[in-house]
């Protein structure tokens, strides 16, 4: 009994680097870039991987997070990705200096949580990870699409979509302002991904 459910675990084990990226020839993933001064700023960073023709547009700084903001999301977004990944019998991980691997679809959601937080009160931050803990995988995938399309740069922090993400996570309860709006948008973006060989563990929760 116990060789079958070690050859059961087997099958379902991928191997991958950091927080869930598939270990494949240049993948589509993010890049948390954590300094070793206590001051420097964490940047989290897109990398388009295949996906892009050309290299020199192929990484996309979505935010640098100053390191008191970070600090006060990092360990509820480690528990919670490390959570989604046991879930496929995948290897977890922590957060180190340097470059830490992220999933696609994982590193969008982060992004999400980040956006807001860029700029929020600081004592509001617990709140807005209260309530990205309460989303679902795919609304903060759709808040990610929504938000990247207009504002999704580094510059882009205190107007459209990127403040209202600041004001909805922060300043009230998420069941009130987060609706499932596109029930079909996680497997519209699968089949758009799989037809440009986007890879990721995370595809159908």
């Amino acid at each position: 009994m116990a060789t079958r459910k070690k050859e059961t675990a087997q099958t379902i084990v991928h191997p991958t680097l950091g927080f869930g990226v598939p270990a494949t020839s240049d993948p589509h993933h993010f890049i948390v870039e954590i300094p070793r001064t206590n001051t420097g700023g964490v940047s989290i960073v897109e990398n388009l991987g295949m996906q892009t023709h050309d290299h020199s547009q192929s990484l996309i700084v979505r935010v640098v997070l100053e390191r008191t903001r970070w600090t006060a999301i990092r360990g509820e977004v480690q528990r919670a990705f490390n959570a989604r990944l046991k879930e496929r019998n995948l290897k977890t991980s922590t957060w180190k200096v340097g470059p830490n691997p992220v999933d696609r679809l994982l590193g969008k959601e982060l992004c999400v949580l980040a956006w807001a937080v860029e700029g929020m009160e600081f004592d509001h931050i617990p709140i807005a990870v209260r309530n990205w803990l309460a989303l679902r995988p795919e609304e903060r995938w759709w808040l990610f699409g929504m938000t990247a399309i207009t504002t999704g740069g580094i510059n882009d922090g205190n107007k459209g979509w990127r403040l209202a993400l600041r004001h909805a996570l922060g300043d009230v309860a998420q069941h009130e302002i987060f609706k499932p709006r596109q029930p079909q948008s996680k497997i519209q973006s699968t089949e758009k991904d799989t037809a440009q060989g986007t890879v990721s563990l995370f595809d159908f929760e």
